[in-house]
């Protein structure tokens, strides 16, 4: 009988550790496997974060893998070594899903690094600015993604009610400056609150979305529209989801002042003067800022960049034909926009650096085939140096060469400015942020 007990306990002991050995050595493979891609990232320059992007405590991780399942951008986060590490982390948007899939709280969202700082206005976990009534949501605040400016363009107009809005007919409760996502999503909670409110759009409604070219596809997810209900939305074209905000807003009766661009807000005798380039003076009690980081396009201050020939978005690719085209850039814009044309123009995209370091993978694998196709022509290291009526000009980064092409039509996408002047004429202060931790908001 002991015989057989002992038997048994070694065959169980045994299988026990073939099964650790197993474990053990399949988080070793796996870990070699993150290691290369984590070298490969390296290489590529993708390896920084540039924007919103988790941060691990590896004293509290438990390597449950729930942060790296729940990323959809996929290769952003790996197991390394028994916990969580970055991987591409320059392709990280900010979307959070990891913050919220982790069982231990081991995440933190953190913009800007020890060495990039980045600008960000003072804001609350309420969405309050430090000028009381200012309050702010979405992109300018650090939070880009879709799904999380329409959370917080919701939620900024529920704390202003929560606040209490006194009722006085002689001005508005709220104005709201922006049409994007936050935007429109403040705009139906504030019909839902029965707020008298106005929201003004220096452009057309969609903001951001809306410059976005006409093919390229919205990377989101399920999200709460007021007075519409859960959006379930994955890969959803421009066309669709500006449809789908035109229609929640046209059931709600409600109209977006579009082309309308503010010029200043002014604290006065307990709210505020808004005024706008067209001559408009509007009075309101609160003001909820829904504006992008970018919507003053970053100029190359070069000759002839005043020129009609020159944009700094692409809207209608489809009628641009049989041109002489360059494009500046090495974003996914610049990219994503240089490959529409290219279907049906001659093109040029010209990067002031020797290799493509924040596009997504998706851009990443389209453009290197472009390449080996000959569709395009991709010239690294080169500047633009002036524009003219038939020609353009690059500089060489290494050989200071001037490289005369031909061209018809110039696509400029080298980034945006923070409207700091802007925010701080409203008394609005702004810091440069470095690892900084996104407050939670409510």
């Amino acid at each position: 009988m002991f015989l057989e007990q002992a038997i048994i306990y070694s065959i169980v002991f045994l299988v026990c550790a073939a099964i650790i050995i197993i474990y053990l050595r399949k988080l070793k493979n796996a870990s070699r496997e993150v290691e290369a891609k984590i070298e490969v990232a390296r290489r590529d320059g993708l390896h920084e974060p540039v924007s919103l992007h988790p941060v691990i405590d590896l004293d509290t991780c438990i390597k449950s893998g729930a942060c790296v399942a729940a990323c959809p951008e996929k290769d952003i986060l790996g197991i390394l070594n028994g916990g969580g590490t970055l991987i591409n982390a320059s392709n990280c948007v900010g979307h959070g899903a990891c913050f919220h899939a982790c069982p231990v709280e081991a995440i933190k969202l953190v913009i800007g690094t020890e060495k990039r700082g980045v600008d960000l206005p003072h804001v609350s976990e309420n969405y309050e600015t430090n000028v009381p009534g200012i309050y702010i949501a979405g992109e300018l605040g650090g939070m880009g993604l879709i799904k999380n400016s329409v959370e917080q363009g919701t939620m900024a107009v529920e704390n202003i009610v929560r606040a209490g809005v006194r009722k006085d007919n002689s001005t508005y409760d709220l104005i709201i400056i922006g049409a994007g996502p936050a935007g429109i999503a403040a705009t139906l909670a504030a019909k839902k609150h029965g707020l008298n409110f106005l929201t003004l759009e220096q452009d057309t409604l969609g903001g951001t979305v809306y410059t976005f070219p006409r093919a390229k596809v919205v990377m989101t997810a399920p999200m709460e529209l007021p007075l519409y209900g859960k959006v379930k939305l994955y890969d959803t074209s421009k066309k669709e989801l500006l449809g789908l905000w035109n229609e929640a807003l046209s059931k709600n009766n409600i109209t977006i002042r579009e082309r309308t661009k503010v010029e200043e807000i002014i604290p006065e005798n307990g709210h505020f003067r808004v005024t706008t380039l067209q001559g408009d003076v509007l009075e309101t009690k609160f003001v909820l800022l829904a504006i992008g980081r970018r919507g003053t396009p970053r100029k190359l201050g070069i000759p002839g960049e005043v020129s009609e020939k020159v944009a700094y978005r692409l809207l209608e690719p489809e009628n641009i034909q049989q041109k002489e085209v360059i494009v500046v850039g090495g974003g996914d814009s610049a990219v994503e926009s240089a490959l529409l044309l290219a279907e049906q123009n001659n093109v040029v995209l010209s990067y002031r650096k020797d290799k493509f370091s924040r596009i997504k993978p998706k851009n990443r694998e389209k453009i290197s085939e472009a390449i080996d196709k000959k569709l395009l022509d991709v010239k690294f290291n080169t500047n633009l140096a002036r524009i003219e009526e038939d020609k353009v000009y690059l500089t060489t980064d290494k050989e200071g060469q001037e490289i005369a092409l031909k061209n018809d039509l110039v696509y400029i996408f080298a980034g945006g400015e923070l409207p700091t002047q802007f925010l701080q004429k409203a008394g609005v202060k702004i810091t440069k942020r470095f690892g900084y931790t996104m407050k939670k908001h409510k």
